[in-house]
């Protein structure tokens, strides 16, 4: 039978091409023969069964093919927690964790709290800061029911079940409530860019979840017609953006009457999420 030393050194060959073969093939091993990575190392030379070994080279093939981790493993980390993830979401990405960490930096922990989350998908975004905010409930809208029910797992998985409340709907529809935060992480490539995207995104995100019209901002114009509405006096609005959109989502917001409260960048260096509150309201 093979080790776990030989199985892991055929699949970093294997994925070699990958940003982190080492690492994708000790996760697939992981998760298909329940051994942990200090049992690895322990013993590297622990056999596998066949059985095992036939599993763990299925799933060395499809990541050769490029699917995404999370789509093989069916969880992603985001936050420091594991969140569920099925083809109905968008795979979290690490960028997204600066939109939580600039609306944390925003959002008191000592008075209940009211949140929106547009376009909720896995539900990192509204699930994470009511892990991160113990008073606070929220509204997670997604237009896809498939996406919302993913998200009210999270919920229920990490704990906030309670004060969590999936909504279908686009944008705003059946919204009539004021929130303190509203958050997030639109559809942001323009049409024309989707079929030059890597392997990884195009062929397994869906693409209800990446194109954000023609010219990238449709959904920023949505959110921002009718986020003031839906604003207590000194709530805000956070969204993240593409490499390159600032200027233009400032500028869709400035014409709703908003005005730029701040920015903030990914580790790559981009300007990755702004902060928005209506004119005066944070005088």
């Amino acid at each position: 039978m093979p080790t776990v030393e030989a199985l892991l050194a055929e699949a970093k060959r294997a994925l070699a091409e990958l940003e982190t073969p080492a690492l994708d093939a000790r996760l697939l091993l992981q998760h298909v023969s329940g051994l942990t990575h200090a049992d690895m190392v322990a013993d590297p030379r622990r056999e596998i069964t066949v059985d095992v070994a036939m599993a763990f080279r299925a799933l060395v093939l499809r990541r050769v093919a490029y699917a995404p981790g999370s789509r093989i493993l069916g969880s992603r980390e985001f936050y420091g927690r594991d969140f569920r993830v099925t083809p109905d979401v968008l795979d979290p990405r690490g960028d997204t964790e600066v939109l939580v960490e600039a609306s944390l930096a925003m959002l008191p922990e000592d008075r209940p709290l009211r949140l929106l989350d547009l376009g909720t998908g896995s539900g990192i975004l509204a699930v994470t800061l009511l892990c991160e905010r113990p008073l606070a409930a929220a509204v997670a809208v997604d237009v896809s029911a498939a996406a919302l029910a993913v998200a009210q797992g999270n919920a229920m998985a990490l704990g906030v079940a309670s004060r969590f409340i999936g909504q279908a709907g686009s944008w705003f529809d059946g919204v009539d409530a004021a929130f303190d935060a509203i958050v997030s992480n639109p559809p942001y490539i323009p049409a024309f860019e989707i079929a030059g995207l890597e392997p990884d995104v195009r062929e397994y995100d869906p693409h209800l979840a990446l194109v954000g019209g023609e010219d990238g901002l449709s959904c920023y114009r949505a959110i921002a017609s009718g986020a003031g509405a839906h604003l207590k006096p000194l709530g805000f609005v956070a969204v993240e953006i593409g490499a390159g959109q600032a200027a233009d989502v400032q500028q869709v917001f400035e014409a709703q009457g908003f005005d730029l409260k701040s920015k903030h960048k990914d580790l790559g260096g981009h300007e990755r999420v702004l902060v928005f509150r209506m004119g005066l309201a944070d005088t």
